[in-house]
């Protein structure tokens, strides 16, 4: 997704172009002909070429024996990295997966990361529906999820509504709530009840939970944790939900509070 605020002044069109071919690429498992990258991304042939040919020379691009382009290594490498950098402490992260291995539940820390909610932890436990797209980085959808909703409730009700208007309300499935007034809604029963929660808005079937793990003046220093289970499980268990997720984000502040403050700076 573009920035909501539009391109700035000193773009330069030779990078744009560069990741515009980088996303094409990574949309198509199967690879792309220079000539199909050159459709998707409105490009020259000659423009494209050059582009794929500098992507695969730095290894964001492979180049197969067909002629079609996948890839490269180095994309791993740079969300190898963009991981480390979002991930809590170790201790923190262990404790995560306690609670992860004790449960049998998907856990999750969020935060905010230059003004966007992202994922920064997970966990994954065999108990849960498996969640293809809740990986370390992953920025979609806030309204959504458990995670997001968490984080939005810290938010002022001006920051809020800018936040949603800038990244928008995608409609998951019939139940995502598309409407900031009923988010408004939503959230301050989730303030009631010591616990956000959604049911089958982001994914049929699925229902998170979350309580704010850190609280901080500063919103990129504010940190939520959350799970994933079946729907109906969630609402037959809330209350154990609540206590166990409570629990395990006090352990975890513990573990973070004596941490070095430029430790969760990106």
């Amino acid at each position: 997704m573009r920035h909501p605020h539009g391109e700035p002044s000193d773009l330069i069109r030779s990078v744009s172009r560069a990741l515009r071919v980088l996303e094409a690429v990574g949309q198509s498992p199967k690879g792309l002909t220079v000539k199909q990258i050159a459709r998707r991304c409105e490009l020259t042939t000659a423009t494209t070429y050059h582009l794929v040919r500098t992507l695969a020379y730095e290894g964001y691009v492979i180049r197969r024996e067909d002629g079609t382009y996948i890839v490269g290594l180095q994309v791993a490498d740079r969300f190898r990295e963009l991981t480390a950098a979002l991930r809590v402490p170790a201790a923190a992260d262990d404790l995560l997966r306690r609670a992860t291995a004790e449960t049998g539940f998907s856990h999750y820390i969020g935060r905010f990361l230059g003004g966007q909610i992202v994922l920064a932890n997970v966990a994954e436990g065999p108990q849960s529906p498996y969640l293809e797209d809740l990986i370390p980085g992953w920025d979609d959808g806030a309204h959504a999820t458990a995670i997001g909703k968490a984080l939005l409730a810290t938010l002022t009700p001006e920051q809020r509504l800018r936040y949603l208007k800038d990244w928008g309300m995608r409609e998951f499935t019939p139940q995502t709530i598309t409407q900031p007034e009923a988010l408004d809604v939503d959230l301050a029963a989730g303030e009631r009840r010591g616990m956000h929660i959604e049911l089958n808005q982001y994914r049929v079937g699925v229902g998170c939970a979350a309580v704010v793990l850190r609280a901080d003046r500063d919103p990129e220093r504010r940190l939520v944790i959350g799970c994933a289970m079946p729907a109906e499980q969630l609402v037959a268990t809330a209350h154990a939900v609540r206590r166990r997720l409570q629990t395990t984000a006090r352990a975890i502040g513990a573990s973070l509070a004596g941490e070095d403050p430029g430790v969760m700076a990106v």
